[in-house]
């Protein structure tokens, strides 16, 4: 079974995400609270899918792919956002960053499940 790690400051969302995780059959997931607490939590564990959010206190996710990318285990770990962000230019951004895909906020669970099982499926 997949290890999954989501990165969000919204505890609701972290719920919402974790249930449809859940529901899809994904149980083992990991939950940190901003970017900080993520890269604390991802190099002490191994994680086969990162999903995060962008805007949050301490460190933000671009940062936090952008540090994951420079850790050797998670340099090839499909890294999902998860945001409000919807700009090409923030997109443009992610993508340097190094993230795998791209989801904006409200998230539908079926697209988010067909979304992880497509990262992880390569």
């Amino acid at each position: 079974m997949a290890k999954l790690l989501i990165v969000d400051d919204s505890t609701m969302l972290r719920d919402m995400l974790n249930y449809a995780l859940n529901e899809g059959g994904y149980t083992d997931v990991t939950e940190a609270v901003d970017g900080v607490d993520g890269l604390a939590k991802a190099k002490n564990t191994s994680f086969d899918l990162i999903i995060t959010d962008v805007n949050m206190p301490n460190m933000d996710g671009l940062t936090l792919i952008g540090e994951l990318r420079k850790v050797p285990q998670y340099s090839k770990t499909p890294i999902l956002v998860l945001t409000t962000e919807r700009s090409d230019e923030m997109k443009a951004k992610g993508k340097f960053a190094g993230a795998t895909g791209w989801i904006v906020k409200p998230f539908v669970p079926d697209q988010l499940l067909k979304a992880v099982n497509i990262v992880l499926s390569r």
